[in-house]
């Protein structure tokens, strides 16, 4: 206290003393004495170095004893290490393999429609018949001769087994069995060719050509069957995360329109690399969640392409940039037991984001004290006071 008394005494003099020298000065000023004007200022000059090494011991002393200092007010959260999992975040279309629609093989009127739209059918089943055109009378009678030249070479090789008879008759009896035999599977295979069935078991989803309608093969739809037990997402992934994803890898699948979340896996990851859009097709196995999630349904999806076990995760709002681009934010040590501490500003190295969130890799440590609010009113080195 003595000493700062002392300051301020020796500061009031100089103040005095400065009074009487401006008297002085307008004195020398007057005489228009160059060198006496050149002295005086000189004398000035040194004058005033000596108040400024003055004041700045007041106002160091000022601030150790007084008690109310204008800090800046900031608010600190502590780094913590904790497992980060990053989420590729794409958009994709629920599909299935097993969704077909059913063509005719052959022309004519779709004669009887054996089922209805809903309705569960079996692998096989007969779902609809189209007019044969007369192949069934010609079977018959196909057959008729088939079974005569059967009969007929049965007892031509029973005679010539016996060494009766020549070689040419038995040799025709075999070859017109078997041309009869040739047409009657022949007609058969048309004959098939008439009748609709299900190549796999599903659900009827639409009949699309009425029973009496004239088709063609290969131009009139007749029957659409889905099979949703086998359903999968289909997303394109930009080429940039091919060694993050792989099969079997977790993913989240929210369904807008349903409201509904579920986990799944990557089934599948394409090896094609598309050249349009530089992108590669991945497929996630997804479950019909009762029969709710159908083919074609939108799907949000969120594949895990990045996972930290100690990560140190801070908002992206308090991370500040310098004239030469590096990225930085502000540490607090040296904390007294008033919370005033000294801010320290740091270079940092960041990683992934997530939502508001960034990844801190190098500059910050686990424990360290980071400024948050208040941040940008702070100077490397200053004191702040850190509000609880």
């Amino acid at each position: 206290m003595k000493k700062i008394l002392a300051i301020v005494s020796i500061a009031i003099l100089i103040v005095s003393c400065g009074q009487k020298d401006a008297a002085s000065i307008d004195k020398i000023i007057e005489e228009g004495n160059l060198t006496a004007l050149r002295t005086k200022r000189t004398e000035i000059v040194a004058q005033q170095q000596a108040v400024a090494d003055q004041l700045q011991q007041l106002d160091a002393a000022i601030a150790s004893l007084d008690s109310v200092q204008k800090l800046p007010l900031v608010t600190t959260i502590t780094a913590k290490d904790t497992l980060f999992n990053h989420y590729l975040e794409l958009q994709g279309n629920v599909e299935t393999k097993k969704n077909i629609v059913l063509y005719p093989e052959m022309s004519g009127i779709l004669t009887t429609v054996y089922v209805k739209e809903g309705q569960k059918v079996s692998r096989g089943q007969l779902l609809a018949r189209i007019d044969d055109g007369g192949l069934s009378q010609q079977l018959s009678q196909i057959e008729v001769q088939a079974q005569l030249a059967k009969t007929t070479f049965d007892r031509q090789k029973r005679l010539w087994d016996q060494k009766i008879g020549s070689e040419i008759q038995f040799l025709e009896a075999k070859t017109n069995y078997e041309a009869q035999k040739n047409a009657v599977d022949q007609i058969k295979r048309q004959l098939a060719k008439t009748t609709i069935n299900a190549p796999f078991s599903g659900i009827v989803d639409d009949i699309i050509s009425e029973q009496g309608t004239v088709v063609a093969p290969g131009q009139t739809p007749l029957i659409r069957i889905i099979n949703l037990d086998n359903m999968y997402i289909q997303t394109e992934v930009p080429e940039r995360y091919l060694p993050n994803i792989t099969t079997g890898k977790d993913v989240e699948v929210f369904f807008p329109v349903l409201g509904k979340s579920s986990k799944a896996k990557i089934r599948q990851v394409g090896n094609y690399i598309n050249p349009n859009n530089r992108s590669f097709i991945v497929e996630i196995a997804v479950p019909s969640n009762g029969g709710t999630v159908k083919p074609n349904l939108t799907a949000k999806v969120k594949i895990n392409d990045y996972t930290s076990e100690k990560a140190i995760l801070l908002p992206q709002s308090i991370i500040s940039e310098n004239a030469e681009g590096d990225q930085y934010m502000y540490v607090t040590s040296n904390k007294n037991a008033e919370n005033i501490a000294q801010a320290k500003r740091v270079i940092i190295t960041t990683g992934k984001t997530q939502g508001d969130l960034i990844e801190i890799t190098q500059g910050i440590q686990n424990g360290d004290a980071i400024i948050s609010e208040g941040a940008r009113s702070v100077k490397d080195g200053q004191k702040v006071k850190i509000l609880k």
